[in-house]
């Protein structure tokens, strides 16, 4: 009898991971849908542009909401393309971006929180993390840097952090996997050496980040499954739909917000117009 219930356990065990265990990236295409349109695409793709430039021009004068889009993906995927097209006909003014690179010594010294929080958008703000707190869970986890137990924890306090900017502060969280494939990553390498015009972005690092391929696909798994607040998976093998996909996500979400611009009330128009 407790031999079949340990069996019953195990079998139930098996299948809730099986079934939580929602995203496998390889099976996710890094395409644009079969018979997808590139004129089509970059058509609306321009309009969805205009239209990012209108809602944020209101979620700024309206200052209700704050909104974080964090641009997460292995090197060469596109985040600063991402960036520089979505939000190209946006106001500087209330658009702020902010790249984690490696911590610097004064970070480290710190919970690894601590350098984002302090980046987290105010009211009628976007803000842009390229890269972003998910690289302590990732980076360090790939190299052995951070045991299994702290990876986590850390999980833990990310899930916490986002549902703490949702709830408290009026932050729309859009997190976007920029899903590329291999061979694209290793054409995009390679330009770097072989296109003057991107020389400056080559880092032989990303050479050597390269090898461990299969292990930072495990951990951005990992990311994605523990989430709470779930990620939109980005096929950025051509670069024309992934803008299409990513300004069409975002105008979606801000037009949920049912934003308006702020008008005066009668009785302050009426006392202006008195003491003229």
């Amino acid at each position: 009898m407790k031999d079949q219930k340990s069996e019953l356990s195990f079998i139930i065990s098996k299948l809730f991971f099986e079934m939580k265990k929602l995203i496998k990236l390889s099976k996710i295409s890094t395409r644009a849908p079969k018979g997808a349109s590139k004129e089509e695409y970059v058509e609306r793709t321009l309009k969805l542009y205009e239209e990012i430039g209108y809602l944020q021009h209101i979620l700024y004068a309206e200052k209700k909401h704050s909104v974080l889009i964090v641009f997460q993906g292995i090197d060469a995927s596109g985040k600063d393309g991402a960036t520089k097209n979505v939000f190209s006909k946006s106001s500087p003014q209330g658009i702020r971006v902010e790249a984690f690179k490696k911590p610097s010594e004064e970070e480290m010294n710190h919970d690894f929180l601590w350098r984002v929080h302090a980046n987290a958008p105010e009211k009628g703000f976007i803000q842009v993390f390229n890269r972003s707190h998910y690289e302590d869970i990732l980076v360090q986890r790939v190299h052995g840097w951070i045991t299994e137990d702290r990876v986590k924890k850390r999980m833990a306090a990310i899930n916490s952090f986002e549902e703490l900017l949702q709830f408290d502060n009026n932050t729309v969280v859009l997190k976007f996997y920029m899903h590329i494939s291999k061979d694209i990553q290793l054409k995009e390498l390679k330009e770097r050496l072989e296109d003057p015009a991107k020389n400056w972005k080559h880092n032989p690092g990303d050479w050597e980040e390269r090898k461990l391929w299969d292990e930072y696909m495990a951990a951005y798994e990992y990311a994605i499954n523990e989430s709470n607040i779930p990620w939109f998976i980005v096929p950025v093998d051509q670069r024309w739909y992934r803008n299409y996909f990513i300004a069409n996500v975002i105008v979606q979400e801000l037009e949920k917000l049912n934003m308006s611009l702020p008008l005066l009330d009668k009785k302050t128009i009426q006392l202006e117009d008195h003491n003229e």
